[in-house]
């Protein structure tokens, strides 16, 4: 399994900052979200996002200066900021544009 982001930035008792990073083509490890969480968009792009097997779930279009948050339910995450969004805690994803895709994400314990 591998991290939820690609350089930790920060980590205390209550909180984890990650900057995340995909290069145009590249994909993630498969990984498990277990904290609740939500990320900025510094460079936006389209991703590709797989289940644990690697059945394409959708594609997800990230726009530069966005944010989401998501709750860990069970096994899924749900959308914390109304956009509707649920997807397996466990999954993958696949930059599948020309550019390289950034954000900020903050996962709190």
């Amino acid at each position: 399994m591998g991290d939820v982001g690609t350089t930790k930035i920060f980590e205390n008792d209550k909180m984890i900052v990650w900057e995340f990073a995909l290069k145009p083509g590249e994909s993630t490890e498969v990984l498990t979200h277990e904290h609740d969480y939500m990320f900025y968009v510094l460079n936006g792009t389209t991703l590709d996002v797989f289940d644990a097997e690697g059945q394409e779930l959708y594609d997800l279009e990230l726009k530069t200066g966005e944010t989401f948050a998501f709750t860990c339910e069970a096994s899924d995450l749900v959308s914390a900021d109304g956009k509707g969004h649920r997807l397996p805690a466990t999954h993958s994803a696949r930059n599948t544009s020309s550019v390289a895709y950034r954000e900020v994400l903050v996962e709190t314990k």
